[in-house]
């Protein structure tokens, strides 16, 4: 996957610029969609160019390619937001401000300058609107021309472009000009689009110079994170190789900036994890046909498809795991059987031995998971207890052993949800157990955990 992943500063508007940029990197993106506003590189500062090198200068430090965005709410108009437009009245203001961004993202070596029509005012009716918008964009796509600069002009959802056809059909009006392509947000696809995103992608094609990610439900206009919505983030991914898309792709959660850093790198977890089937598909056809190709395999898991938390309710991966331990149960089911298995967890880290007891099944030799399975409940690492409580040990760890592992959990806090089967095997011996426990906590005045009281029968 050669498509550059970034995160946009409007995610971060609770964060200096320079903060926002360096966690951004830190977290191992590769670009930035910089909006213009107040705080982040207002283009209205009377030391602009000031400020423009010393934003150059740190993306050069930080390795960050750019995309200037021109959404910022209320930069032109502090009692209306987003106005004026394209469409309204004030016109002029709005391409000034575009000018403006032309001028920024040349000194910045941007990608392009991306940008929407705005919303037709009630008052104008929409052939004047479209007359505007067309004559509007002329005047932008000519100031990008002169300066070398791409456009990317994104269908917003209840402008004047909201679909990927109006503004195809706005570029051919203008005479197909090169200086104007298509930012495309994939979220604004699910929302308003007859076909997928997957088809908005290969139908903007080449060209695409911009594309916005972010996750949305049929008919609702809100950015939500990877798996709210029902955007296929891996068919719209593999969408964009098919069509030799090169250039940027940044998550666009413009109302997430309370969490930025954490939603951020859940973002980087799930778009890495949905981009490297490739991998994992070529990793599992080795391990066929050589089963010790898993020992070189297994650590480079992480660093291939990423280490975040399968879904974001679970941060810590605790009940439902990490797309690196998904990736290596794919691994050890490649294998012919499970004789690789306890080498791996010996010589393997923390992750690797996780991996392991993720994708120990209930048919596996319990012969050699059940040593596995023993040792991981023996040490202090929350996720690798909650890893060994799977379906596996449901099946086949004795009571005794497996009642002290349900206790472990409540001591260490890691949720009985991470227990498979709990309900099943759950007996008077594991209840009485968890009476004393909670009787302890009680008597100390110490609050007794809510999963405790619930396997008590106690309402939390």
């Amino acid at each position: 996957m050669t498509i550059e992943f970034g995160y946009g500063t409007n995610g971060f508007a609770n964060h200096r610029l320079d903060d926002a940029l360096a966690v951004i990197a830190d977290l191992g993106y590769r670009c930035v969609a910089l909006t213009l506003d107040h705080h982040h590189l207002d283009p209205y500062a009377p030391d602009l160019a000031r400020r423009v090198d010393a934003v150059a200068r740190r993306l050069a430090e930080l390795g960050l390619g750019v995309v200037v965005e021109t959404g910022a709410r209320y930069l032109l108009d502090p009692h209306r937001k987003h106005h004026p437009t394209l469409v309204s009245d004030g016109q002029a203001r709005r391409v000034d401000f575009l000018g403006r961004a032309i001028a920024v993202a040349r000194d910045l070596d941007a990608a392009c300058v991306s940008f929407w029509a705005g919303v037709r005012p009630a008052d104008v009716p929409p052939d004047e609107a479209w007359s505007r918008l067309r004559s509007g964009v002329a005047e932008v796509v000519d100031l990008a021309a002169r300066a070398g600069v791409r456009l990317g002009l994104e269908p917003e959802p209840g402008h004047v472009v909201a679909r990927l056809d109006q503004a195809l059909a706005l570029r051919v009006e203008l005479g197909e000009p090169d200086a104007l392509g298509i930012t495309l947000d994939v979220g604004h696809c699910v929302a308003v689009e007859p076909e997928d995103a997957a088809a908005c992608v290969r139908r903007a094609g080449d060209l695409l110079v911009n594309v916005q990610l972010d996750d949305m439900l049929p008919g609702v206009h809100e950015h939500l994170e990877f798996g709210e919505g029902a955007l296929d983030l891996r068919g719209t991914l593999a969408a964009l190789e098919d069509v030799g898309y090169r250039g940027p792709a940044a998550v666009e959660l413009p109302r997430h900036s309370h969490a930025a850093p954490e939603v951020a790198r859940r973002a980087l977890a799930a778009l890495r994890a949905a981009a490297t089937p490739d991998w994992l598909t070529g990793a599992e056809r080795r391990v066929r046909a050589d089963p010790a190709a898993i020992r070189a395999l297994f650590p480079a898991v992480g660093r291939a498809v990423g280490r975040g938390p399968v879904r974001a309710d679970d941060p810590g991966g605790l009940v439902h795991g990490t797309v690196d331990d998904t990736a290596r149960a794919r691994l050890v089911a490649a294998l012919p059987d499970a004789s690789e298995l306890p080498d791996l967890y010996r010589y393997g880290d923390d992750a690797e031995r996780r991996g392991v007891l993720r994708a120990l099944t209930p048919d596996t030799d319990p012969g050699i998971g059940l040593p596995l399975v023993r040792d991981a409940l023996r040490a202090n690492d929350t996720r690798l207890v909650a890893a060994a409580l799977g379906p596996f040990a449901a099946a086949h760890l004795d009571p005794h052993t497996w009642r002290h592992g349900v206790l472990k959990c409540l001591f260490t806090g890691v949720p009985l949800a991470a227990v498979h089967d709990l309900d099943r095997r759950a007996d008077d011996e594991l209840r009485r157990m968890t009476a004393d426990y909670a009787a302890e906590r009680e008597a100390a005045g110490r609050p007794v955990p809510d999963d405790a009281l619930r396997l008590l029968g106690r309402t939390p």
